[in-house]
C-alpha cells in the first residue's frame, strides 16, 4: 500500500585527524533531519558557542574522552543545552569505556530516533528542539538494558540533585507511554497524535527477532514486526485505560489477518504492554468487548525492543495533508 521511494544514499565518513570513532560520528547527515521539531519562534534556545553550535547544530562530535560528563557520576539530571528540556537522569549513566556519556535509558519523551542515510547508526536528538545529542547502539550488553546513548558532553548540561531547579525538572518530565498495533500505523498514528495528553507519538516496529529492521524487511514478513505506535503522554492529562478505549475504537479489534485491505503479519492488533497495570487494564476491556459480542482477536505481548520506523513515515498524514482510508471511529465503550 505504500509505494515510496525511500532509497538510502549510501556514503563514506572521512575523519580528518584519522582517529576512528567509535561511538558519536562526526558530521553525520541524517535521513530525519527534516522530521525534527520546528524550532517554535516563541521557544526560548540558549546561545550557542561556535564549539557548542558545531556538534548541536551541525551534528558534529567531540574528541573522546574530552568531554566535560565523560567521568561525572554525581546525582542529578542532564538537560538540553540549547533549549534545557530534561533528557537523562544520572541513575541511567554508566562507564562504558567508549570516551564520551553512556546512559542506557532516556527521560520518556525526550529523545528522537532517526536512522542514518547510511542506515548503520541510529542519530538521538532534542525532541523538543532537534539539537544534536549523538548516537545508540544496541545489542552491546554493557547493561541488562542492553543499550548505550552515546551523548556529547558539550549537548548537555548538567543539574545537580542538590539544585532545585532539579528536582521541578524531573518533576515536569515525568510521562507516560502506551504502544498499540492497529493496522498501518499511518492512521493509528493519526488519530492519537492530537488527543489530550499526548505529547508525542512515532511509528516503528516492534515484536521481531532481528534489529535495525527496514520498512522493506518487515514487509517481506522475514523479520516478525508489526507495525505499531508508541505514544507518550502526560498521566496528569489523561490515562492508559482513556487511550486504549480510543485504540480499540479506530480500528476493527475483531479482524484476525490485519487490517482491512492490508492482510499480514505486519498489521495484527497488538497491545504491548509495558507493565502489569496496563495489561490488566487492557483485558478488562476486551472483556467488555466480548460482553457486547464481539470476537476480539487483539493480542496482548509484553513490550519488547522497540525500533523507530524511517522518517517519512512519521506523521504521515499530517504531512500529506489528508486522512486514513483503512481506520476511522466507530464507538465502543
Amino acid at each position: 500500500m505504500k509505494t515510496l521511494n525511500s532509497s538510502l544514499t549510501s556514503f563514506c565518513l572521512m575523519l580528518a585527524t584519522g582517529l576512528i570513532l567509535i561511538g558519536c560520528t562526526t558530521h553525520s547527515t541524517t535521513q530525519g533531519q527534516n522530521s525534527h521539531p520546528q524550532k517554535d519562534s516563541s521557544m526560548k534556545l540558549n546561545k550557542l558557542t561556535p564549539q557548542e553550535e558545531d556538534v548541536i547544530i551541525h551534528k558534529g562530535t567531540e574528541r573522546p574522552f574530552v568531554g566535560k560528563y565523560t567521568d561525572n557520576f554525581e546525582k542529578g539530571i542532564y538537560v538540553c543545552r540549547q533549549c534545557n528540556a530534561p533528557l537523562y537522569r544520572s541513575e541511567d549513566k554508566f562507564h562504558s569505556n567508549c570516551g564520551w556519556p553512556s546512559f542506557d535509558d532516556e527521560i520518556p519523551g525526550a529523545i528522537n530516533k532517526t536512522l542514518d542515510l547510511d542506515g548503520s547508526r541510529t542519530e538521538i536528538t532534542c525532541a523538543k528542539c532537534g539539537a544534536h545529542l549523538g548516537h545508540v547502539f544496541t545489542g552491546e550488553g554493557l547493561t541488562s538494558k542492553d543499550t548505550r546513548h552515546c551523548v556529547n558532553s558539550i549537548s548537555m548540561v548538567f543539574i545537580p540533585a542538590s539544585s532545585s531547579s532539579s528536582s521541578d525538572s524531573t518533576k515536569n518530565s515525568e510521562t507516560e507511554t502506551a504502544i498499540f498495533a492497529g493496522g498501518c500505523f499511518w492512521g493509528v498514528e493519526y488519530y492519537f497524535q492530537h488527543e489530550k495528553g499526548v505529547i508525542k507519538t512515532e511509528v516503528g516496529y516492534t515484536g521481531g527477532h532481528i534489529d535495525h529492521p527496514t520498512y522493506e524487511q518487515v514487509c517481506a514478513h522475514g523479520s516478525g514486526h508489526i507495525e505499531a505506535l508508541k505514544i507518550v503522554y502526560d498521566p496528569k492529562q489523561t490515562d492508559y485505560e482513556t487511550l486504549a478505549k480510543l485504540f480499540f475504537e479506530i480500528h476493527d479489534p475483531t479482524q484476525t489477518n490485519g487490517q482491512g485491505p492490508d492482510i499480514g503479519e505486519q498489521y495484527l492488533s497488538v497491545v504491548f504492554y509495558e507493565n502489569d497495570l496496563q495489561k490488566q487494564i487492557t483485558e478488562k476491556l476486551i472483556k467488555i468487548l466480548e460482553s457486547k459480542g464481539y470476537k476480539v482477536a487483539t493480542q496482548l505481548r509484553k513490550a519488547t525492543t522497540w525500533w523507530p520506523a524511517e522518517a517519512y513515515h512519521q506523521q504521515y498524514y499530517e504531512h500529506k495533508g489528508s486522512t486514513p482510508y483503512c481506520h476511522r471511529r466507530e464507538k465502543r465503550f
